[in-house]
């Protein structure tokens, strides 16, 4: 019995640092459509990109899905507008926030502005828009997930045989 175990975990291992290894997503192209934001605060960074749409939420977040999808499809998450100011940008205005996550890998946010009063219409190169996306990509790097995955697998080991002893 206790090979069986430790087989499994010795595939269970290999699987997962393959899956650790897979290559990142790119930062997914913008819908057909849209128009991309040149504003100041939207080109700052490079892990940071904006754009003018008239896609729903549904839509986009089913686009993003099938674009930022490795082998795995990602987890989707959702979040109050408020964490926009914290995850995306301060000063970041916004009617909606969704991630999209690999676990242990990357994370795409999508931040949603959807303006409600007159004065916030979005009107650019004289087209009328629905919303403005924000969308911020967490990358991270292969050799930091194989140390948590290390990691984690020294202190699972750890605990094992601490409690065996009780």
């Amino acid at each position: 019995m206790k090979n069986i175990i430790t087989a499994f975990l010795v595939v269970l291992l290999l699987f997962t640092i393959y899956y650790l290894l897979l290559p990142s997503p790119v930062f997914p192209p913008f819908p057909p459509g849209s128009l991309t934001s040149t504003e100041p605060a939207d080109t700052e960074s490079i892990y940071r990109q904006a754009f003018f749409t008239d896609l729903d939420r549904i839509e986009l977040i089913s686009y993003f899905t099938s674009q930022f999808s490795s082998p795995v499809t990602p987890l989707r998450l959702n979040y109050p507008p408020e964490e926009a100011y914290s995850l995306i940008r301060d000063q970041t205005r916004s009617s909606w926030m969704e991630e999209l996550v690999h676990p242990w890998r990357d994370s795409l946010l999508i931040n949603g502005f959807y303006p409600t009063l007159p004065t916030e219409q979005i009107n650019r190169n004289g087209v009328h828009y629905q919303g403005k996306i924000t969308i911020r990509r967490l990358p991270s790097q292969a050799l930091t997930r194989l140390t948590v995955l290390a990691l984690t697998c020294i202190a699972g080991r750890l605990l094992v045989k601490e409690y065996a002893h009780l």
